[in-house]
């Protein structure tokens, strides 16, 4: 119960005489045109620019946080600049971008701001993507992500434990996010940041990819990320790459077709291989886009579907 004058949680929305208002409605805190590899989707649009953009707040408190100072932050503690959401959409056209990104922090905190922006980007031929924790409510999440066109999720863990006691969370609202995304038909991306000693057990990331495999199929990316050590978990070590490929090979091993390891530039995980002949179809380094051998959605050397969304 939010007391008239108080605020929810994430400390964006205020009661006032039981009517909650947006405290970040247009008021971008960040804005940045990244390539679309960064969020990271590999499987959508490869080599494209993408408008970023946050407010503040978050609706969790992730004791590695990379963006704290925007997510862990109240709206007042922020220098933001009102940007409607027709300017949004303007922007994203003045700098070639195909899609807006709604990034950084959780974007369901500012889920109206969103979903405006959305329509206005549609109006103008741009594409929404949320870079999103999941956890959310089904009705907010049908209502707000129903208007975008991907979504990628990361998924803290494979643990109620760990979302309990390292996030400020729950596991199981996220696992049905995800499979709700799957059932609406947005283009889904899974990313798993691995952390040293507290979720990269074999037990956690085989449970982890046959969940995946059995609720979503094999053809969902599923990004494995390395942990950097960050706001309150300063005390763990960079995650090793042979972590991060025990870590593959256990989701391959499972089933799982498209298996990547991020931030790693130049390892060969960031690669697209096609899983029926092998061969490498996309070339990455970084955010850097290489080869690309792909024909109209299917593998050029043996023309095995791959799904994505390869055109604008």
């Amino acid at each position: 119960m939010v007391a008239d004058g108080a605020r929810g949680h994430c400390g964006v929305r205020e009661n006032r005489a039981g009517v909650f208002y947006s405290l970040v409605h247009s008021r971008v805190c960040t804005a940045h045109v990244d390539p679309i590899e960064k969020k990271p989707l590999f499987h959508y649009l490869p080599g494209t620019l993408a408008f970023s953009l946050s407010t503040g707040g978050c609706n969790v408190h992730c004791k590695f946080c990379q963006n704290w100072q925007i997510a862990q932050a109240r709206p007042e503690e922020l220098t933001a600049e009102y940007v409607p959401p027709a300017r949004v959409a303007e922007a994203a056209a003045h700098y070639g971008c195909l899609t807006i990104a709604f990034t950084y922090s959780e974007p369901a905190v500012f889920a109206e701001y969103l979903m405006d922006t959305a329509d206005a980007a549609r109006q103008a031929g741009i594409r929404s993507i949320a870079i999103s924790n999941g956890f959310m409510g089904q009705d907010a999440l049908r209502a707000a992500y129903g208007k975008l066109d991907a979504v990628k999720i990361d998924l803290k863990s494979f643990s109620a434990s760990f979302y309990r006691n390292i996030v400020g969370g729950r596991l199981q609202p996220v696992l049905d996010s995800i499979t709700t995304l799957h059932s609406m038909g947005k283009w889904l991306e899974i990313v798993y940041m691995v952390v040293p000693t507290l979720n990269d057990s074999d037990a956690e990331l085989t449970g982890l990819a046959r969940w995946i495999r059995q609720n979503l199929g094999p053809d969902v990316p599923l990004h494995f990320s390395q942990f950097h050590p960050d706001y309150l978990l300063k005390n763990l070590p960079v995650t090793p790459v042979a972590t991060l490929e025990r870590a593959h090979s256990i989701a391959i091993a499972e089933g799982l077709r498209y298996v990547y390891t991020g931030n790693v530039p130049g390892h060969p995980g960031e690669n697209t291989w096609c899983p029926q002949c092998g061969r490498m179809l996309i070339e990455r380094r970084g955010y850097q886009i290489g080869q690309i051998h792909l024909h109209e959605g299917a593998c050029g050397f043996c023309h095995f579907p791959i799904p994505g969304v390869w055109q604008p």
